[in-house]
Order: C-alpha cells, then structure tokens, then sequence
C-alpha cells in the first residue's frame, strides 16, 4: 500500500492528461465500452496506469483481458449521501473480492446504471460503511469530482469526512468538458484542501464514452 500510495503522490496533473487515469467507467454500470475494450484502447494509447471504477459494481475486474492487464488499479465507486449531499466514493487498490466491499455492491444492473433507482440505493450507502469497507479490502477511500460538491462550506464538509477515514480527493478532473457536470467550487480551492488536509491527489477523466480522454 505504501509503494502505492507513493505513486499517487509523485504524479502531476500533467500526467493525468496523457498517461494515467483513475476514473473509467465501463458497460458493466453506465459506460459504454465494454472491460476489454478499455484494456485494449489503454494499451493503443500507451497508459502508464488506468482504473476502473464503475457504480456500485467490481463485476468488471471478472473479465479476462481485465485480470491479464498489469497496467490497472482495481477501484470501484460507490454512490451515497452526506449531509444533504450527493457524493461518489471513490476506492482505489480495493480486494474485489473482499466480503465487506461486495456487501455494498450493487445487487443488479439497475443499481448501476439508472440515475432514480441508484440516487434512492445511495441512502442505503452511508459514507462512513464505505469508507470502512475500502479499508477493509485493503484500499483508500477517495472523493470524486470535489469541485461539483454543493456543500456550502466545503472546508467543514470535507473535514467531516477525513474524520471518517477518507484519505484522498479527486484533485486532477476535466470538468468543463465532462457531460455539462456543474461546478460549485474552484478546482484550486480542493487542491488546497486536499493539502490542508493532507490528503492523497487522485484524478481521471469520468470516461463514460468511447474515449479515456
């Protein structure tokens, strides 16, 4: 975990841009690309290190060219609500098939694609259970997408949260070009939380489509 961690914490936003992207989605929730051919559109485009993180599911980490692909981080994120508010936990060197983790995971397809049915299953989905069960399978819990949170004091809301465990934010995230997503804050003002806090700076692009750009 150390030597993992370490990694996170030598990349730059610059290499979030070309060679490593830690927030793919696949079919297996609401991504279009099917586990394989994300492996195979990361090896055409020369990826250093990619993670899969689909809603509520690790179902892809099953696929074949997906645990013969050295190159990937099993991660997994997870929809629930705090204080008010929508947030995705992202968990990054997860055991995907450890018990606690698959006991959040989603129980069909519904629960990882369709936006009414998953936004209602994120009540049962406390942050802190999560949180938990990341750790458990031997993972780190990070935020997503930080800078789309509409909590009004960020600082508290985030604190709240490292109270809980959480070990990282989603620093590095292309949101002026990510489906319309909204954003209530400034993506410096994470970054300097995630200092404040000493936690870990994760990032990727979302990709939901055909592209991991």
């Amino acid at each position: 975990m150390e030597r993992f961690i370490d990694y996170l914490n030598s990349l730059t936003s610059e290499d979030y841009k070309n060679k490593v992207n830690l927030h793919i989605h696949t079919n297996c929730s609401d991504g279009k690309m099917l586990p394989s051919e994300v492996i195979e559109y990361a090896k055409k485009h020369n990826f250093e290190t990619i993670s899969i993180c689909d809603h509520n599911t690790v179902s892809a980490y099953g696929d074949e060219t997906v645990k013969n692909y050295r190159n990937i981080v099993k991660g997994v994120e997870f929809d629930s609500w705090h204080k008010g508010v929508l947030i995705h936990l992202l968990g990054y060197n997860v055991d995907v098939e450890n018990e606690n983790l698959l006991s959040l995971c989603a129980k069909n397809k519904k629960e990882t694609e369709l936006d009414v049915v998953r936004l209602f299953k994120a009540f049962q989905r406390r942050p802190k259970k999560i949180i938990e069960a990341i750790h458990s399978s031997g993972g780190i819990a990070v935020l997503a997408h930080g800078a789309c949170c509409w909590a009004i004091n960020m600082d508290g809301f985030i604190k709240s949260l490292v109270d809980m465990g959480l070990d990282g934010l989603e620093v590095y995230y292309p949101y002026r070009r990510h489906r319309g997503i909204i954003k209530f804050h400034k993506t410096n003002t994470i970054e300097k939380l995630s200092e404040k806090y000493n936690l870990i700076k994760t990032g990727g692009t979302d990709a939901h489509g055909f592209s991991l750009f």
